[in-house]
């Protein structure tokens, strides 16, 4: 198996906390272990938690939390792993073989279509359509699922657009599958950190080859506990407990204790209207930032998810930019390559306003640095 660099985590991992301005970030400003606790006697208990094993696939109490959150679901259709990468990531070793035919609903995070072409997957592409408010067309849709289709991958909300899939959508993907018989993989990480809306509907129970992933990450500001899951028909979540025997074992026994404190319905319920609250009093800062580009810039408004996509008409190609913007201006922005577009760039705003003020600024400078070059060289 040889696989490909994931250029966008790389990136990340390598210059994210070497800049003065990050505003590369999906999720929303992480929350305290003493915020998670609400009060002294919680955080005392919490401290009280032995560290030893445990159980491999997740406690009990965490797994039934996490099936609360999809309509049917029981303990036994959970899987809990570490972040919904490494549920992502199982999904794809335990279905995918050598020859078979991938869909990947783009753009997309690119974890599960590296690791399909790394185990020798045929990929084939379903673009989402900017001027469908980022949805797929659905002729498209029917011409590219054939009787071949082993897996059809998507995010949603989506990650970088921040769209959400209407109605019609999931039900024409869902009838195209069935027609198919392929599986449905939808990582599901962003539900939850709607905007205005009301929680996505999540595809489970819409087919029986469904899949759905999600964790704490991104909805739950609380990234730093690498807590993740699967939901899936039990003969799956069985298997891919083996193939996870071969990865992490186990989320560690501190990060399934305060998993299992989140899913606690009271609890749960503040720390997603933590992350609304987030996403709703910050993304005007964006919106703000993008009309004053007038036809310069072209954006969908995100309905969940604290990033914006946002496509400009002239400048450098997105990745000189990015570089630009990290090398000249200490500020790391997600180029539009990482998600194989060109000219668009994902801002995140879910953390420090200030921050995401100033970083915007520099974006300004190096484009309009960029204008002036181009100018004097014509």
């Amino acid at each position: 198996m040889k696989i490909q660099p994931f250029v966008m985590e790389r990136w990340q991992s390598v210059y994210e906390y070497t800049v003065e301005l990050n505003v590369s970030e999906s999720g929303v400003q992480p929350m305290t272990l003493e915020e998670l606790a609400g009060d002294a006697e919680t955080l005392r208990n919490i401290t009280r938690t032995a560290l030893g094993y445990p159980q491999t696939n997740g406690s009990e109490t965490t797994r039934a939390g996490v099936a609360s959150l999809y309509l049917g679901a029981t303990p036994a259709n959970v899987l809990m792993t570490s972040g919904c990468a490494e549920a992502n990531f199982l999904v794809a070793m335990g279905l995918i073989e050598p020859g078979d035919e991938v869909v990947i609903l783009q753009p997309n995070y690119m974890q599960v279509a590296g690791v399909a072409r790394a185990l020798g997957a045929k990929v084939r592409v379903l673009w989402l359509h900017e001027d469908l408010g980022w949805q797929p067309d659905l002729d498209e849709l029917r011409r590219t699922v054939t009787p071949n289709t082993k897996l059809f991958a998507l995010c949603n909300p989506n990650n970088p657009t921040g769209a959400t899939l209407g109605e019609r959508t999931m039900t024409e993907i869902t009838h195209a599958l069935e027609k198919s018989g392929a599986w449905l993989l939808s990582d599901e990480v962003y539900r939850g950190a709607e905007r205005e809306l009301d929680t996505t509907p999540s595809f489970w129970g819409r087919y029986e080859k469904v899949i759905c992933t999600g964790g704490m990450s991104k909805a739950y500001g609380l990234p730093g506990l690498r807590v993740g899951w699967m939901v899936a028909p039990e003969s799956i979540t069985d298997k891919l407990w083996g193939y996870h025997d071969y990865t992490s074992i186990a989320i560690t026994a501190l990060s399934d204790k305060l998993a299992g404190l989140v899913l606690e319905p009271e609890r749960h319920a503040r720390v997603i209207l933590r992350t609304r609250s987030i996403v709703q009093q910050q993304y005007p800062i964006v919106a703000e930032w993008v009309a004053r580009h007038g036809s310069d810039f072209a954006h969908v408004p995100p309905a969940a998810g604290a990033i914006s996509w946002v496509r400009y008409k002239s400048g450098p190609k997105s990745d000189d930019l990015a570089e630009s913007l990290r090398a000249r201006k200490n500020t790391l922005i997600v180029p539009g390559t990482q998600f194989e577009m060109e000219n668009h760039m994902r801002i995140g705003f879910g953390y420090n306003p200030d921050v995401l003020t100033r970083a915007l600024v520099r974006v300004d400078e190096v484009l309009a640095e960029a204008k002036t070059q181009a100018a004097a060289g014509s």
